[in-house]
């Protein structure tokens, strides 16, 4: 446990002194040639040094204890036996840096929420067969609860927040414990912004590109060897959403990525394929759609018909949600503001 106490302050600074019990994980706390160390003071503006098991913070009064939050949270990680690499690091940073939550009058609740997750071990995660999967950010823990939980679970938001990895995460993690007997992965066959004409090859290498991120998940939770002998036995299935008109997924974890993408007329063909024991996720961005002009989305037409129903949970990631390189945040801040004046 970090012991935190302040050694002298002015108005406009603040120096905090903490004190951690164990010497043995401050290597890993720190990083490799100090990097986390570095990652904090480059993204907050502080300055970190230590001495032996105490580190002394010097910035603004806000920076500096954002500072020490996120040094607590990850050493209260690593003493829960959890791996910390950099995007752990940069989650754990965007999380208590949050404007939304730093900055509100109205944000206590939001305040607490990360303060029980830098202070205590997350009582969320997922197991795969190859490795386990922590939340990185609060409202990557509330959504992890409702994939273990709910029926219908939409997940709304930009790029690089977790929403298709997670479900595929918790996917497989239900797969291999057998609580569920297939795993059905779909999305609309739809080019980004692109024609790129006519695509040689049998069916599956015609829509093998737009499933590609898919794979990646699955490849990055189950040995290679197990996805590709549960994909030939049918336990496992990737294929356009135009595949799954007719049938009924009972048994089945069935996820449908870049949701936006699809028609209102696909979108209710599959979300009726919903069936007993079966759980459905569907991810996409309302702001990224490919659709043609003119034509309506399907993902913001049931969110919005579907929003309030009973076993149907809505979870909206935004811009400080993203859990990949931080400049990947402001891009999506940067368009998302401009969107807003146009």
């Amino acid at each position: 446990m970090a012991k935190k106490s302040i050694a002298g302050d002015s108005p406009d600074l603040l120096t905090l002194d903490v004190e951690f019990d164990d010497p043995q994980i401050l290597g890993d706390l720190f990083g490799e040639y100090d990097r986390n160390i570095v990652a904090i003071e480059n993204r907050l503006n502080v300055y970190i040094a230590a001495r032996g098991n105490k580190l002394k913070i010097e910035g603004d009064r806000e920076a500096a204890t954002q500072a020490r939050d996120v040094l607590v949270g990850i050493y209260n990680r690593l003493e829960d036996g959890q791996e910390i690499d950099t995007a752990v690091v940069e989650a754990i940073i965007s999380m208590v840096a949050d404007p939304r939550i730093a900055k509100s009058t109205k944000s206590a609740s939001a305040q607490k929420q990360v303060k029980n997750a830098l202070s205590a071990p997350p009582k969320v995660m997922i197991r795969t067969r190859k490795k386990t999967i922590f939340p990185r950010s609060v409202r990557q823990a509330d959504y992890m609860e409702k994939l273990a939980r709910d029926d219908m679970i939409f997940a709304l938001g930009p790029a690089g927040t977790g929403k298709t990895y997670l479900a595929v995460a918790q996917a497989v993690s239900q797969l291999v414990t057998g609580s569920v007997d297939r795993l059905i992965l779909s999305r609309p066959a739809v080019e980004a912004g692109e024609k790129i004409g006519f695509l040689p090859g049998d069916l599956k290498e015609k829509v093998d590109p737009f499933l590609r991120p898919l794979y990646d998940a699955l490849y990055d939770t189950l040995p290679a060897e197990q996805v590709e002998r549960r994909i030939e036995s049918g336990e496992i299935e990737i294929a356009p959403i135009a595949f799954m008109r007719g049938r009924t997924l009972a048994d089945a974890f069935v996820i449908l990525d870049e949701a936006q993408n699809t028609t209102t007329a696909q979108m209710k063909m599959f979300l009726t394929r919903f069936g007993m024991n079966s759980r459905m996720v569907i991810c996409g961005d309302p702001k990224q759609v490919d659709l043609p002009d003119g034509a309506t989305s399907g993902l913001a037409d049931a969110v919005q018909k579907l929003d309030g129903i009973d076993s149907v949970s809505m979870v909206r990631f935004g811009a400080s949600d993203v859990v990949r390189h931080p400049l990947v945040g402001k891009i999506v801040e940067a368009y998302e503001g401009k969107d807003a004046t146009d």
